[in-house]
Order: C-alpha cells, then sequence, then structure tokens
C-alpha cells in the first residue's frame, strides 16, 4: 500500500511542476513564433514599387512546335446519337 500512496504523491507533485512550467513557457514559445510570422509577413509585403501599367515577366514558358499532322491526334470516331 505504501508504494502506491509513494506513486501517487510523486506522479502528482511531477504533474504539478509540468503544468506549472507549461504555464510559464507556452506562451512565450508562442509569442515568439507569432512574431517570427509577422515579420515574415510585413517582409513579403514591402515589394519594390513600380509605375501602374508597367508588365514585367519572371518567366517565358519554353515554345513548343505544332504540327497540324493529324496521325498524331489520334482515331476519330464517328457515333451516332441514339434517342
Amino acid at each position: 500500500m505504501g508504494y502506491i500512496l509513494n506513486f501517487l504523491l510523486i506522479a502528482i507533485i511531477v504533474l504539478w511542476v509540468l503544468r506549472l512550467l507549461v504555464r510559464m513557457i507556452f506562451p512565450a514559445v508562442i509569442r515568439n513564433a507569432f512574431s517570427k510570422m509577422q515579420n515574415q509577413a510585413t517582409g513579403q509585403q514591402q515589394r519594390p514599387s513600380r509605375p501602374e501599367g508597367t508588365i514585367s515577366i519572371d518567366h517565358m514558358p519554353k515554345k513548343e512546335k505544332r504540327r497540324g499532322n493529324a496521325d498524331k491526334l489520334g482515331d476519330f470516331v464517328d457515333y451516332e446519337e441514339v434517342k
């Protein structure tokens, strides 16, 4: 019976200490994470200002050579609409 009481007492003390640590550390961790996210968001919003109406193209896709060769398009199957 002494082992059970000893275990319960130690478990209660450990849980109480963990609860205190979480109450002290968790808000600081959350505050730090939110401040990092806020700094990243403000950094992304600051873009170099350009005059209105200017266009910039960052990526040009490669042009594919298309040929009107119907043989490469596949087989065409006629169908009749059934009512």
